[in-house]
C-alpha cells in the first residue's frame, strides 16, 4: 500500500522497484492511495502500471486516513505500508515475510533504511521518545556518537543498524504488518494527520502484547524528505507537533502536571523554530528558482560621442 501525494516521479520508482522485485513465495496485490494529487499521478499509474489498484481521495485526507481506506477491507496475511519516496532492493519482501512467518508472535517488521547517499535512515528503528531523550534528540545531543543510551534512547541504540532484534518503533516508510494482529489492535489513529501515527501504532500492538522487529540484514532505499519536500510548509510542521502532542497525550501525560506543562511548552516552542527555519528556508529557495528563472541582464551599449 502507497499513500501518495503530488510526487509521480518517485511514486513510478517506488512501483517499477516493486514491479522488478516482488514478492515471489505468494501473490501480491499493489495498492496506490492518492491523496487530490491533481497533477500527472492518475494518468501516470493508470498508463504505466495498469496491474495496480488504484484509489483517489476526494481531498488530501492524510496518511492514516488514505491506508485505512484499503486496510480495514484487506483480506491478505500481511500489508505493508510503504512510502511513495521509497525503492525495494532485490529478496527484501521475500526476506521480511519469511521472517514474519518464523515469528508469529511479531506483529510488525520493518527492514533498514538506506539514503541516495549510502547513509542510514536513523529512524528505521526507534525507541519511544521520553522528555530526556526527545530533548536529546532535537538538540542534536542524542545523535552524537558515544552519546549514552539514555540520551541516544529515541535511535534504539540497542540493535545495531545492520542486526535484528525488537524495538519500540520501525518507520512508516516501510512497515510489515501482520493482519490478524491489526485486526486485534485496531488501525490506524485517524486523529493524525501526517507523522507520528506510525509510532502510535506500534506502541498500541505493544501493549496489546504484539512485538515490532527490525532487521537490519535487507534494506529499502528512503528519498527521506523525498514526499514531503526537505522543508515542511506551515501545514506539515503544525501537524508534526500536534502529532507529538496527540503521542504525549495518549500514552504518558497524566502523572506530573508539571511535567506535562514543560513538554507541552517545548513542543510549542519546537514549533516556532521549525516553523521559522522552514519558512525562510522555503523564502531562499523560492528567490533561488526566480533568479534561475530570470533571464540576465543585457547591458546598453554606449553611444559613441560626436565629433566637436
Amino acid at each position: 500500500m502507497v499513500v501518495s501525494y503530488r510526487c509521480p516521479d518517485l511514486l513510478g520508482r517506488c512501483l517499477e522497484s516493486l514491479r522488478q522485485h516482488p514478492l515471489t513465495s505468494g501473490p501480491t496485490t499493489v495498492h496506490v492511495v492518492d491523496n487530490a494529487s491533481g497533477d500527472a499521478t492518475a494518468q501516470m499509474v493508470r498508463g504505466r502500471f495498469p496491474e495496480i489498484r488504484f484509489h483517489l481521495m476526494p481531498d488530501n485526507v492524510g496518511f492514516s486516513r488514505a491506508n485505512n481506506h484499503v486496510l480495514r477491507d484487506s483480506e491478505a496475511r500481511y500489508v505493508l505500508l510503504l512510502n511513495p519516496d521509497t525503492e525495494v532492493r532485490e529478496g527484501t519482501l521475500d526476506h521480511m515475510v519469511e521472517l514474519m512467518d518464523a515469528r508469529g508472535d511479531v506483529g510488525m517488521a520493518g527492514c533498514r533504511l538506506v539514503q541516495p547517499d549510502g547513509m542510514f535512515d536513523h529512524a528505521a528503528k526507534r525507541g519511544f521518545p521520553t522528555p530526556t531523550s526527545a530533548l536529546a534528540h532535537f538538540a542534536s545531543v542524542g545523535r552524537r556518537d558515544g552519546a549514552s543510551d539514555r540520551l541516544a534512547h529515541y535511535r534504539a541504540p540497542g540493535v545495531d543498524e545492520t542486526g535484528v532484534g525488537e524495538v519500540d518503533a520501525v518507520n512508516g516508510a516501510f512497515m510489515l504488518v501482520r493482519v490478524e494482529a491489526m485486526r486485534a489492535v485496531g488501525l490506524l489513529d485517524e486523529g493524525y494527520w501526517l507523522y507520528m501515527e506510525d509510532l502510535d501504532w506500534c506502541k498500541r500492538f505493544q501493549l496489546a502484547g504484539w512485538k515490532v522487529l527490525y532487521d537490519g540484514r535487507v534494506e529499502t532505499l528512503h528519498v527521506k524528505g523525498g514526499a514531503a519536500g526537505k522543508h515542511r510548509r506551515l501545514r506539515q510542521n503544525v501537524a508534526f507537533h500536534q502529532g507529538m502532542a496527540r503521542f504525549y497525550r495518549k500514552f504518558d501525560s497524566g502523572k506530573n502536571p508539571l511535567l506535562d506543562a514543560a513538554v507541552y511548552l517545548g513542543i510549542f516552542a519546537k514549533l516556532a523554530v521549525s516553523a521559522t527555519r522552514s519558512g525562510l528556508a522555503r523564502g531562499r529557495l523560492a528567490a533561488d528558482r526566480r533568479t534561475k528563472a530570470s533571464p540576465a541582464p543585457t547591458s546598453t551599449p554606449r553611444r559613441a560621442a560626436p565629433d566637436v
